[in-house]
């Protein structure tokens, strides 16, 4: 792992593999590792592969006080410029979309292709208050509560009834990554939307058909921001990385290789 400061702050990544960049950034509950670790190496093939952990995962930090998204982009930012010599391919899934579409609209000239999965432009929607400030309640109050909440909205009902009871169990006792509640709360303050409107690279923005934390219609209003880009919604919930691992990977190697 390499570890680099950006911003009075200290971000930790890895990287695998040969060829251009391709950077993958994680959602709100997760670090690199868990959200990317099953999929890095089926890009490795033909991508240096780098997963980040941004804003208070792993062993990265942020500063005190709220949350700002600047300084997860920032630390984007300077992981890209640190781990390649060229613009990258950059995913970002759930608030690493987020993060993502902000970082390709800042830095234009970091970011060739951009891929967008279960993201969103603006948290000002009345069932986006209610559904993430009852998780950042939840998450403050009992960790396990709030993994409970995020669990029963991230992934679509058929799959979570997949999981048997003993695995969902093992599941919500984990402890969450440090500032899991921070990051919640920064998703109640999003507004990129004049952002994104300025993004130049190609992009295709990805949504799960049974996505019941962030809603296809979000993603939707996502992905009509941004110029000439293209949308797949999936057969899935919010966590499309653990439910559709293969369709999800084939969509986004086939994107970044036209």
């Amino acid at each position: 792992m390499t570890t680099i400061s950006v911003a009075g702050t200290q971000v930790c990544y890895t990287s695998t593999g040969d060829g251009s960049g391709l950077v993958l950034v994680h959602g709100t509950s997760a670090d690199g590792r868990s959200n990317f670790g099953h999929v890095v190496d089926r890009f490795t093939d033909w991508r240096c592969v780098v997963t980040p952990d941004f804003g208070g995962s792993g062993d990265s930090t942020i500063p005190t006080g709220p949350l700002a998204l600047d300084t997860l982009v920032e630390q984007i930012a300077g992981t890209i410029g640190h781990a390649a010599p060229a613009a990258v391919d950059l995913l970002g899934d759930s608030l690493g979309a987020v993060v993502a579409a902000a970082t390709a609209a800042r830095y234009p000239s970091l970011v060739r292709r951009l891929v967008l999965v279960a993201g969103w432009a603006d948290s000002a929607d009345p069932r986006h208050q209610l559904v993430f400030g009852t998780w950042a309640r939840l998450q403050r109050e009992n960790s396990e509560l709030g993994n409970r909440y995020g669990l029963s909205l991230a992934v679509s009902p058929g799959f979570l009834a997949t999981l048997g009871s003993e695995t969902i169990a093992e599941i919500v006792r984990q402890p969450t990554p440090s500032d899991t509640d921070r990051r919640i709360d920064l998703g109640l303050r999003i507004d990129i939307r004049d952002a994104v409107s300025t993004i130049t690279a190609p992009t295709l923005v990805i949504s799960g058909k049974h996505d019941f934390l962030v809603p296809g219609y979000q993603t939707r209003g996502l992905r009509e921001l941004i110029p000439h880009s293209e949308y797949v919604e999936l057969d899935a919930g919010h966590a499309a990385f653990p439910e559709k691992p293969d369709e999800l990977v084939e969509i986004v190697r086939t994107f970044l290789f036209t």
